[in-house]
């Protein structure tokens, strides 16, 4: 909610709840995207806005007609039409003799441009071209990512935050095994980005874990990186702040492992060894006037009774 918004009063019960939904809350709602495509455009960038506007349903806004603007140049009519909608993740195809086949790759933070990324399409298949069943629609995918780039290059770093935001659904508590059925592949290989889209077969394997095997379904891109606009370190660490009441308290002497587990760490005070209580056996105990001699060294006893 802007500053404006917080000063207008509503006047209607209507108005009051838009202006709810519109204010900061503790759990933000799931990430909408605006999809549109600029003043030129080739068949094949109109095709892939549709398909990837399939792969974003329900929480997506294909806009039809075309917009006249350049991201790079001038972002204000993408924050408008981000106010307008209340949509925080922006996708925009063009095409142009020095640029063809150009998809870029946005964020909003407070309604302003945070970052974008432009990709160009080297090649691309259709999900029409692949003849096979797709995955039912608003299925959460799970997103791989392969390539040392996505780890090192600091361009690709934020190119994987951005894809993560951009394709990885709503936030839910529990996944049944039926519903991991949707894998979207990206791998970073000699300065370009290959997606894939991939569905789950369970397949019987004999056992009680099924046997995987993953089926194309589209779309595929061979993406190649052109330009970046990327936000500084004080504005990204700005965007990521959490407010204190979703911050996880920490206690101390207990952590968790990547899987979850709880561990507990136990402090215990030095203890006097000597002083130690231990187990006394039977058959080492001295008997009453009795001479305890032998070879230690052999741990062998003998007891000589006291002569009459």
């Amino acid at each position: 909610m802007t500053q404006l918004d917080s000063v207008i009063k509503p006047k209607t019960k209507r108005s009051k709840r838009f202006l709810e939904s519109r204010a900061p809350k503790l759990t933000e709602d799931v990430k909408s995207a605006m999809i549109m495509k600029g003043g030129n455009t080739s068949l094949t960038i109109t095709q892939a806005l549709k398909d990837l506007y399939s792969l974003r349903k329900p929480n997506a806004v294909l806009y039809k007609k075309k917009n006249i603007t350049r991201p790079f140049e001038d972002s204000t009519s993408l924050e408008f039409f981000s106010k307008k909608t209340d949509c925080s993740l922006f996708l925009f195809g063009s095409h142009n003799k020095k640029r063809p086949n150009n998809l870029i790759f946005g964020r909003l933070f407070d309604f302003h441009v945070l970052d974008m990324i432009e990709l160009g399409i080297e090649k691309y298949v259709s999900l029409s071209e692949i003849k096979a069943s797709k995955c039912p629609e608003g299925t959460k995918p799970m997103l791989v990512f392969a390539g040392e780039a996505f780890d090192t290059d600091n361009e690709h770093k934020r190119l994987k935050s951005l894809l993560i935001d951009f394709f990885r659904g709503p936030t839910v508590s529990a996944v049944r095994l039926a519903g991991l059925e949707h894998v979207l592949h990206f791998t970073a290989l000699d300065g370009k980005i290959f997606m894939r889209s991939y569905r789950c077969l369970l397949k019987k394997s004999g056992c009680r874990t099924p046997r995987i095997e993953l089926e194309e379904i589209g779309p595929s891109f061979d993406f190649v990186l052109r330009r970046t606009h990327l936000a500084s370190d004080d504005l990204y660490k700005l965007a990521h702040k959490q407010p204190k009441a979703l911050k996880v308290k920490k206690k101390k002497n207990i952590s968790h492992d990547a899987f979850g587990t709880k561990f507990g760490r136990v402090h215990m005070q030095k203890q006097d060894l000597s002083k130690l209580h231990t187990r006394k056996m039977k058959g080492l105990r001295k008997r009453k006037g009795e001479v305890v001699t032998g070879d230690i060294s052999r741990k062998r006893i003998s007891r000589k009774r006291p002569c009459s």
